[in-house]
């Protein structure tokens, strides 16, 4: 290494790049065994459980795509233990339709029935799979991904997540409920404005 580098600014933001460690984005760790509720000195077991799902076992089939969530909104004693849940019930030709979830993959298990599901990962590759009753796939953290009940029969599955609010982004919503400019969403996808007013109206 010659003297001179050492006088270079960006010989010294190379090094620090260099030599800075790997950061992942992901919940805290936490130093207590779990995290209590504000204004909270004490809990019994109750806190640790969650009712929320036995309406599965209650009603009725839903006649529209649901999913019915356990995350840290739903379920508070999941703060900083980096793990939730989600139950989705399909009726027949039904979709979730493509999303990510920005903190998290998500490991998707399917109880009943069989769904067509795919992602796309950052090269625009599709990989896509036919599911049946007790296939688990995984859809990499941040990548849109989709399901679709592609049966005449229902289907029902169940979604572990890395994170206790992995938070989801659906792409139909983001790009048109949002208030982007039309000409700019007419542009991006090579079509003309009234095309996508007629979107929207579908999504509304």
């Amino acid at each position: 290494m010659a003297f001179r580098d050492l006088r270079n600014p960006f010989f010294f933001l190379l090094l620090a790049l260099a030599t800075s460690p790997v950061v992942l984005a992901g919940d805290p760790d936490i130093t207590s065994d779990f995290v209590l509720p504000p204004n909270t000195n004490a809990v019994d077991g109750s806190f640790f459980t969650f009712t929320g799902m036995r309406s599965l076992l209650d009603s009725s089939p839903p006649t529209n795509f649901t999913v019915l969530k356990a995350t840290m909104a739903e379920f508070p004693a999941l703060g900083g233990q980096s793990v939730s849940y989600a139950v989705l019930t399909f009726p027949a030709g039904s979709v979730n339709p493509p999303h990510t979830h920005p903190r998290a993959a998500e490991l998707l298990f399917l109880i009943d029935g069989y769904l067509e599901v795919g992602f796309v990962d950052t090269a625009n590759k599709l990989y896509t799979q036919t599911l049946q009753p007790g296939d688990l796939f995984v859809f990499p953290k941040g990548l849109v991904h989709y399901q679709y009940c592609n049966r005449k029969n229902p289907a029902i599955a169940i979604s572990a997540f890395g994170s206790a609010s992995a938070g989801t982004v659906s792409v139909p919503k983001a790009v048109f409920t949002t208030g982007i400019d039309d000409g700019i969403l007419a542009k991006s996808f090579k079509t003309d404005a009234a095309t996508v007013d007629k979107i929207k109206g579908g999504l509304a």
